[in-house]
Formats: structure tokens, C-alpha cells, sequence
């Protein structure tokens, strides 16, 4: 089992407050994020970026996986992710995450990658991840 950790701060509120995200292995580090990050195209970050980054590495690499499993040991994989933020019942919802892959695997043929690649978005923990059980422990500070 392995823990990953990341953490949010966020200062003021609504459209006003400002956000930074930081990652344990340092990779963001005080990320600024925010309304402006997250709708009207300013510098930074925002969640649905992060997930999209997460789910398209996730699946790419189990897809790798299913790849050497079935034999194949060459070639490159080549994945985006759209995720998509829609207002819904007066708040917003993630309602798709979009993969695009191209792929180089000599010797394949089509219907074994597909069949591969279906496997891999099915069974990528990220693409769990995105109905699972969500926990919260909070506190508040004055």
C-alpha cells in the first residue's frame, strides 16, 4: 500500500480568495489556484486539471502494463484527458473525463489494442477513483 499527500490552503472567499496546492514530492509547491484559475483562463492550476493529469497518466501507465503482460515490449503510449466541469442543479459536477490515445506498439494488431486499452481504462485506479468513497476529517482553527 502506498499514501500520497497533497495539501490546499485557501485565504478569503468566494471569487475574492486565493488558493495554493502542494504536493509531498515538492512537485507543486504553493501552486496558486482559484476562481480566476479555474474559469476565466488565468495562471495556475485548478482540481479538474489535476485530475485530468492523474487519470490520463494512470491510465497510460496501466495500459503499459496490459502491454507487457500480453507480450509486447516496444513502442510508446501517447494519452490526453479532458475532464469536464458542468453547472448542474444550482453547483458544478465533473460530468466526463475525455481520454484521446495514440499508440505505437509494433505487432499489434487493432482489435488486441482496443481490447487492451479497455481493460486498462476500466481497471486504472484513477478511473476508480472516480466513483469511489470519499472521507473527510476536519477542524477549525480561529
Amino acid at each position: 500500500m502506498t499514501v500520497n499527500r497533497a495539501s490546499a490552503r485557501y485565504e478569503g472567499f468566494g471569487k475574492e480568495g486565493k488558493g495554493s496546492i502542494t504536493t509531498k514530492s515538492g512537485v507543486l509547491d504553493a501552486q496558486p489556484y482559484g476562481f480566476g484559475t479555474r474559469f476565466e483562463g488565468k495562471p495556475g492550476t485548478n482540481p479538474e486539471e489535476l485530475i485530468a493529469a492523474a487519470h490520463a497518466a494512470c491510465f497510460t501507465m496501466a495500459l503499459s502494463f496490459g502491454l507487457a503482460r500480453a507480450g509486447y515490449a516496444d513502442g510508446s503510449l501517447d494519452t490526453s484527458a479532458a475532464v469536464t466541469l458542468e453547472q448542474q442543479d444550482g453547483g458544478f459536477t465533473v460530468t466526463r473525463s475525455a481520454l484521446t490515445l495514440t499508440g505505437k506498439v509494433p505487432g499489434i494488431g487493432a482489435d488486441e489494442f482496443a481490447q487492451i486499452a479497455e481493460e486498462a481504462e476500466k481497471n486504472c485506479p484513477i478511473s476508480k477513483l472516480l466513483n469511489c468513497e470519499i472521507t473527510l476529517e476536519h477542524s477549525l482553527e480561529n
